[in-house]
C-alpha cells in the first residue's frame, strides 16, 4: 500500500508492519508544557517479530497469525504496587518492586522539519522504498513502519538491554556470541515471562527503558507513518528489539486538545479520535497490536495527571516545583485505547457516606492482593484474569474516583457520585465480572465533542450531563461503563464495526439504567418502548440525511478483517467530517440487538451475553464471532429463517432501514408513555392555533412528562407547519427547559425548534439567532454542529447566512464553519 494516499479520500491509513512485527509494550517518559503547549519525551518499545520469523521456536512464544480469522492473543498482567524514584542512573541494588523515571532526553538536534539529520547517512535510499509491505528484501534492510502524525521525532536509537545489571538471566543461549542476537533474545524472553512473575516483569522494562542507546538507527517521516531501518539487520527478528524514541508533539497535533477548563485554568486531554493516538506517540495503531505499556508524566505540580492505568497513581514530588505521575496497564489492548488527561482536577468525594457505600468499599479488594490461578477456563492466553478471581467476580461495585474542575464539585456531589455505584453495580449483575479492577470518572472541559468516552479505568463525561436531572447523567454513564466489556475487554478487529462496540452500549445502557433505578419490570419495558421510539425517529432522520455509504454498518463486506501482506490497511471513511456527526453504528447496531434480543427471550439472551464476554474478553472479534455463538445458543424453533448470511444482508451490509424492523415498527403498538405525549402534543397544538385573546375555561391542563417523553413531545411539535412566539415562550416556561437534562434541550431538533420556525417563515437568520435565549447557546457542541450541518444542507445557499449570523456569537466558530467542505465541522467556545 502507497503510502502516497490521495488526499480527497477519506478513509483513515493504519500504516504499520504489524504482520512482520509487534509492539509488546511501551514505556513513556514525558514532559508536560503549557507554555508551550507541546509533550516531549521519549518511547521505548518493546517488539516480538513472532515465532514465523524465527529460525528456531519456542513451545512457551506466542504466535501471531495476522492471515488467520483467529485474533491474535496476548498475554495480560495484574498491576502492582509502584516505588517512583527519580533517577536516571541504573542501580544493582533496585528492587523488583522499584520503578525509575527516564531522564531528560538530548537536547533538539533536529531541522526545522522536526526531523534528525541522521537519515542524510541513507539519502541514497530511495523513497518508493517506503511502503508499509515491507518484510523480508533480501539483500535490502528490513523497515519498521509506525503510524505516526503531527511528531517532531528527534531521535532514534537501539537500546542495550544486554547492559542492564541482572539482566543476563533472561539469556537462553550463552553461546550467542553476536551482541545483537543477544539483546534481542533478552526482549523475547522478557515480553514471554509467564503470568506469575508479572512484577518481575514491569520492572525489568522499566530498568531497560533507562539502558543506553547502542548506535542510532536511521529514520524518516511522512504524512502518517514513521519509518525505522537499521544498516545490516534484513528481517524482523534481526531488527532491534527495543528501540528508543525522542520526540515532542505539536500544539495543532490532531490527537491532543489544549485548552481551558470551566474554571479558566489551562488543560491538556487526548481524544484518541478520529486519528487515534498517532499525534501523541509512534505507535501501531491496527487493533491486532494488542500491548501493554507504563508511563510516567511530569508536570507543574498543580496540575493533576489522569491516565488509562491499574493503578490510582498518586504524584511523587520533584525539584523545582514538579511533579510526576506513574501509570501501567498490564492487559494487553490497541494503543489506540490510550488516554491521558493533566489539568488542575480536584478530586470528588461525598460529603456523607451511606451504609451501603461503606459495604462497598468493604467488599472492595486491591487487585495486587488477588490470588490469580490460570486454569485455562477463558479463551485467551494465560494471563492473571479477573474473570477467574473469586474475589474480582463478586465485586459489584469496583474502586472509583471522580475529578473535575473546583467550580463543579457541588454538581458533581449532587448528581454523579451517588450515580457510579448503582451504575457499577447494575452492570455487573447483567455482564457478570468488571473487566477492569479501578475505574476514574472525569469532567472535561466545555469544548469536549461528545457526551462522554471510555478508556481503560478512565470515563471521560461532558459536564452537559450534569444539568438537570440526573436521567442523562446516569444513562451516559452507563453507557460508558458498558464499553468496559464491549469496546474494550472485547474488541472489534477491523474498526470498520463500531457497532459491535457503540451498538452494545447503546443497547446495554437501557438495561443498566433500569437496574439502577431499581424499577419494577413493567416500569422498566415502558422507558425502554419510549427510547426505541426516540431512536427509531433518529434512524430514520439519519438515514434520510447522510450518504448511503455510510449508512452500511460492514462496509468492507467478505474483506472484513483483512490486511495487506504487511498488515497495513485503510479504515473506510475513518477521515470523513460527517462522521463524528452520525450515529448509524449506535442506531442500527442497537436495533440489531433489540431484535435478536427478542428472538431469543431477555432471559435467554442476557444468560448468553454473559457466557460470550466469558468467552471472548480479552480478544478480538469479528461479526461473525459474536452472530455465530449466538445461533448456536437459539433452540431450533427460534431461529426461523435467521443466518449469519440473512443478519449480515439485512442489517450489516445493507444501507437504509433493515426490512426486519421496518416491519417490527409498521406492527408495533404504541407503550403507555408514547401515547401520553401523543396527548400532549394534542393540547400544545390546539394552543397554537388558538388566536392572543382566549377565556379562561379553555386552558389545557398539562401533565408532567419524563425527560424522554419530553423529547418526543417536542420533536414533534417540531413537525407543525408553524409555532407562533407565544407558544415557543410557554413551552420554556412550562417545562422549565433551561433547567432541564441536557439531552432534552439539546437534541438535534427540539431546541432548535425556533430556529427552524424562522427558517421556514423565511426569516433572515442572523436576526433569529439575536432572538434566541441564551440557554440555546449552552447547547453541547456536537448537537449544535449536527443541527447546523443539517441546517445547511436542507436549504442551498444558505451555509454563508449561518456563518453571518454566528459571527454575532463566535468569530472563531463562524470562521471555522466557513473554511469547512459545505458541512459544519466541531465546534468551540460558547458565548
Amino acid at each position: 500500500m502507497n503510502i502516497n494516499l490521495d488526499p480527497s479520500r477519506d478513509d483513515l491509513p493504519l500504516m504499520a508492519n504489524t504482520s512482520h512485527i509487534l509492539v509488546k509494550h511501551y514505556v513513556l517518559d514525558l514532559d508536560v508544557n503549557f507554555e508551550s503547549q507541546i509533550i516531549e519525551g521519549t518511547i521505548v518499545l518493546f517488539f516480538d517479530s513472532g515465532n514465523k520469523f524465527r529460525k528456531k521456536s519456542s513451545s512457551t512464544e506466542e504466535t501471531c497469525r495476522p492471515e488467520s480469522n483467529e485474533a491474535c492473543k496476548f498475554r495480560m498482567l495484574e498491576p502492582c504496587h509502584i516505588s517512583v524514584t527519580n533517577t536516571r542512573t541504573f542501580s544493582s541494588k533496585m528492587g523488583y518492586n522499584d520503578f525509575a523515571i527516564c531522564g531528560k532526553g538530548e537536547k533538539d538536534t533536529s531541522g526545522k522539519d522536526g526531523n534528525h539529520d541522521n537519515w542524510k547517512l541513507a539519502s541514497e535510499i530511495s523513497s518508493s522504498k517506503y511502503c508499509c509491505d515491507t518484510g523480508n528484501h533480501g539483500s535490502e534492510d528490513f523497515l519498521l513502519v509506525l503510524d505516526c502524525c503531527d511528531l517532531s521525532v528527534l531521535k532514534v536509537e537501539e537500546v542495550d538491554v544486554a547492559a542492564v545489571p541482572g539482566i543476563e538471566k533472561f539469556t537462553r543461549s550463552p553461546k550467542l556470541t553476536v551482541v545483537s542476537e543477544l539483546r534481542n533474545q533478552i526482549v523475547r524472553e522478557l515480553v514471554t515471562l509467564p503470568a506469575d512473575r508479572w512484577r518481575e516483569q514491569l520492572d525489568c522494562y522499566a530498568r531497560c527503558s533507562q539502558a543506553p542507546g547502542c548506535g542510532e538507527l536511521l529514520f524518516d517521516t511522512d504524512t502518517w507513518s514513521l519509518q525505522i531501518r537499521k544498516t545490516g539487520a534484513q528481517t524482523a527478528p534481526d531488527f532491534p528489539h527495543a528501540i528508543r524514541i525522542l520526540y515532542r508533539t505539536k500544539p495543532q497535533g490532531r490527537s491532543v486538545t489544549w485548552t481551558s477548563d470551566q474554571s479558566g485554568r489551562p488543560c491538556v486531554y487526548t481524544m484518541g479520535s478520529p486519528i487515534n493516538n498517532r499525534a501523541l506517540f509512534p505507535c501501531q495503531e491496527p487493533p491486532v497490536a494488542m500491548s501493554t505499556w507504563q508511563a510516567t508524566v511530569r508536570a507543574a505540580a498543580s496540575f493533576v495527571v489522569l491516565m488509562s492505568g491499574e493503578n490510582s497513581a498518586k504524584p511523587t514530588q520533584l525539584q523545582e516545583g514538579y511533579s510526576s505521575w506513574h501509570y501501567y496497564v498490564t492487559m494487553p489492548m490497541p494503543a489506540s485505547t490510550l488516554t491521558i488527561a493533566v489539568g488542575s482536577w480536584t478530586e470528588m468525594k461525598p460529603e456523607t457516606y451511606s451504609s451501603n457505600d461503606l459495604a462497598a468499599e468493604r467488599r472492595s479488594f486491591s487487585p495486587s492482593e488477588a490470588d490469580f490461578r490460570c486454569v485455562g477456563v477463558c479463551g485467551h492466553v494465560e494471563y492473571p484474569c479477573r474473570f477467574q478471581n473469586a474475589s474480582a467476580a463478586t465485586q459489584e461495585i469496583i474502586p472509583h474516583r471522580v475529578f473535575a474542575p473546583v467550580c463543579l464539585k457541588h454538581t458533581c456531589q449532587e448528581t454523579l457520585l451517588r450515580l457510579i455505584p448503582p451504575c457499577l453495580s447494575a452492570a455487573h449483575s447483567v455482564l457478570g465480572t468488571h473487566p477492569f479492577s479501578r475505574l476514574d470518572v472525569l469532567i472535561v472541559p466545555a469544548n469536549f465533542p461528545s457526551l462522554g468516552m471510555a478508556s481503560p479505568h478512565i470515563v471521560f463525561l461532558s459536564q452537559s450531563t450534569l444539568t438537570g436531572r440526573s436521567h442523562l447523567c446516569g444513562t451516559r454513564l452507563c453507557h460508558e461503563i458498558a464499553h468496559s466489556w464491549f469496546g474494550l475487554a472485547i474488541g472489534a478487529r477491523d474498526w470498520t464495526e463500531e457497532w459491535l462496540s457503540e451498538g452494545f452500549a447503546t443497547h446495554l445502557e437501557d438495561v443498566f439504567w433500569a437496574k439502577a433505578q431499581q424499577l419494577a419490570p413493567s416500569e422498566a419495558q415502558e422507558q425502554q418502548e419510549l427510547r426505541a421510539v426516540l431512536r427509531w425517529r433518529r434512524l430514520q432522520d439519519e438515514v434520510r440525511n447522510s450518504p448511503e455509504e455510510m449508512q452500511v454498518l460492514r462496509p468492507n463486506k467478505e474483506k472484513t478483517g483483512h490486511v495487506s501482506d504487511s498488515g497495513s490497511s485503510l479504515i473506510k471513511h475513518g477521515l470523513n467530517p460527517e462522521k463524528v456527526f452520525m450515529q448509524v453504528h449506535y442506531l442500527k447496531g442497537y436495533f440489531l440487538l433489540r431484535f435478536l434480543a427478542r428472538k431469543l427471550g431477555d432471559d435467554t439472551y442476557f444468560s448468553f451475553l454473559r457466557k460470550f464476554v466469558h468467552t471472548f474478553h480479552g480478544q478480538l472479534i469479528l461479526s461473525q464471532d459474536f452472530l455465530q455463538m449466538l445461533l448456536e445458543n437459539i433452540p431450533e424453533e427460534k431461529r426461523l429463517e435467521l443466518s449469519v448470511e440473512s443478519i449480515f444482508r439485512d442489517w450489516l451490509e445493507s444501507s437504509g432501514i433493515p426490512q426486519p424492523l421496518q416491519t417490527e415498527r409498521q406492527a408495533g403498538a404504541e407503550c403507555v408513555l408514547v401515547r401520553q405525549v401523543g396527548v400532549e402534543v394534542a393540547k400544545w397544538n390546539r394552543m397554537n392555533r388558538r388566536p392572543r385573546k382566549r377565556k379562561r375555561k379553555e386552558k389545557e391542563v398539562l401533565e408532567k412528562l419524563l425527560p424522554d417523553q419530553l423529547v418526543l413531545l417536542l420533536e414533534h411539535l417540531l413537525e407543525q407547519k408553524t409555532l407562533n412566539p407565544r407558544t415557543l415562550r410557554s413551552l420554556e416556561r412550562t417545562y422549565h427547559l433551561p433547567q432541564q437534562d441536557a439531552e432534552v434541550h439539546t437534541g438535534p431538533y427540539s431546541r432548535a425548534t425556533c430556529v427552524l420556525h424562522a427558517l421556514k417563515q423565511r426569516s433572515h437568520f442572523s436576526k433569529v439567532l439575536k432572538c434566541l435565549p441564551r440557554w440555546f447557546f449552552s447547547l453541547q457542541c456536537l448537537f449544535l454542529s449536527t443541527f447546523l450541518s443539517r441546517l445547511v444542507s436542507r436549504t442551498p445557499g444558505f451555509e454563508s447566512s449561518v456563518c453571518q449570523a454566528l459571527e454575532l456569537w463566535s468569530p472563531q466558530t463562524a470562521h471555522r464553519i466557513s473554511s469547512s467542505c459545505s458541512v459544519c465541522q466541531q465546534l468551540e467556545g460558547g458565548p
